[in-house]
């Protein structure tokens, strides 16, 4: 892959993976085997975790789209070699944090996918990706769970038990 274009994200934005059952099989050693590095790389690279554990979901039966989905997280890593992320040591000690969610965003079952991230200060202590166990039936059901879950985490560290 030196030869490869790097890319500028992971994963693209209306990637919508599903079954493929039209697509060619491929080696499913080979992918459980590329998909188990990626992993074990996403404890200091966080930016490739959504679009790893998305591929990780067809480890199963991957197809060939599966793996050219693989090989973008391979691109994209290429080209953001000097990206980590960054503690400042300054004394702002403000809590923070964001959420986000898709409305049936799930091509094969229909279900939401969520996310959220918390900040100290300027810097990044906290985040995650979920998909949701049901389905909602409506966007304000989706977004008040993200907002209840991230409301938790903020009482939390406002009673002063948020660990780091």
């Amino acid at each position: 892959m030196e030869d490869y274009k790097e890319a500028t994200t992971p994963i693209a934005t209306n990637c919508l993976m599903d079954a493929d059952e039209a697509s060619q099989p491929v080696d499913s050693t080979k992918y459980r085997g590329l998909i188990g590095s990626l992993l074990y790389l996403t404890a200091s690279r966080p930016d490739i975790q959504f679009g790893v554990c998305l591929c990780a979901r067809f480890q199963v039966n991957p197809k060939e789209s599966h793996f050219k989905a693989a090989k973008k997280i391979l691109k994209y890593l290429k080209g953001t070699i000097n990206v980590g992320l960054w503690y400042p040591g300054d004394s702002n000690i403000t809590f923070s944090g964001f959420s986000d969610s898709d409305y049936a965003g799930c091509k094969l079952d229909r279900k939401s996918t969520s996310g959220t991230c918390h900040l100290l200060g300027s810097s990044l202590i906290s985040w995650n990706s979920k998909k949701k166990a049901c389905v909602s039936l409506s966007t304000a059901e989706v977004n008040h769970m993200v907002k209840t879950s991230t409301f938790g985490l903020w009482c939390k560290a406002k009673q002063g038990t948020f660990v780091l």
